[in-house]
């Protein structure tokens, strides 16, 4: 009487079965990509001695979470959060509601130089930012707007960006047109069928830009160090380069900083990760 082998669960290789090359090569990336965050978290846990060590040490001889309580009291972090929260905030809303209007004009919307207006726009992102920051510079100086020096610099210039713009109306191309026969049926508008209809099956493409638009803000650096000299209005990354630049060779204090710097980043990803991978596959569905 044979004995039938005992049934293989999902995600279980079968008795013998060879771990794919394919497989292989990804958890070495995976372990690649990890490393440098691993290696920042376990130094601001270090010793000085041990953290400056050559070759470094993998593990930590002993734990010191007093480091982070060290570099927090060093600078202030409170108001660096604070205004980084507000900015990344503000830039995120309006950089959505932009988005939204402008890709649902060239999405569903007719109009005359359609095509020239967005090919002009697309262009816009071959400009290197670099290009752009003298002239931004003097928009923003007390010649013109005045606002150098405030949190309203940091947000005025990134309400709208061609990349959002371009990604939700790849998404917006995607939603059959029956509906929007049926909702011109019922005497919908393009306000009434955006709201009802587009925004409510675009959620996974409008956290993607939320995501890209709210981390791009958070890990701004060189506008913000040009355009703020008081502590008082300055974002993050700034307090975190003037901490390096007051106390670079304490590396344990200073990688614990980069860590509770990076955390709020790292979580907000692992919380929405399935929408930004949704959003991301399906804007390519139709071009």
């Amino acid at each position: 009487m044979s004995v039938s082998s005992p049934p293989i669960r999902p995600g279980q290789l079968p008795f013998g079965a060879r771990i794919p090359f394919r497989g292989i090569v990804l958890a070495f990336t995976g372990l690649l990509v990890a490393y440098p965050f691993y290696y920042m978290v376990t130094t601001g846990l270090k010793e000085f001695f041990e953290a400056i060590e050559t070759p470094p040490t993998l593990f930590p001889t002993s734990l010191h979470p007093e480091n982070y309580a060290d570099a927090w009291s060093r600078e202030p972090w409170g108001t660096f959060f604070l205004n980084t929260v507000i900015i990344a905030a503000s830039v995120t809303l309006g950089e959505i509601v932009t988005a939204v209007l402008a890709a649902y004009a060239f999405a569903r919307m007719r109009f005359k130089g359609k095509a020239i207006v967005f090919t002009v726009l697309l262009a816009t992102l071959m400009i290197p930012s670099e290009a752009t920051l003298i002239p931004n510079y003097l928009l923003m100086s007390k010649r013109y707007l005045g606002l150098v020096d405030t949190l309203a610099v940091q947000v005025i210039p990134f309400l709208a960006t061609a990349f959002s713009i371009f990604l939700l109306r790849q998404f917006f191309l995607s939603i059959p047109n029956e509906l929007a026969d049926a909702a011109t049926i019922d005497g919908a508008g393009h306000l009434r069928f955006l709201w009802s209809v587009v925004l409510p099956l675009s959620v996974p493409a409008l956290v993607t830009v939320a995501l890209i638009a709210f981390l791009g803000s958070w890990n701004s650096f060189l506008w913000p160090l040009i355009m703020t000299n008081r502590p008082e209005v300055r974002p993050i990354q700034v307090g975190l380069n003037a901490f390096r630049a007051e106390g670079g060779s304490v590396y344990h204090l200073l990688l614990a900083a980069a860590t509770f710097v990076v955390a709020p980043i790292v979580l907000l990803y692992l919380v929405a990760q399935k929408q930004l991978i949704q959003g991301v596959a399906r804007t390519g569905i139709r071009g």
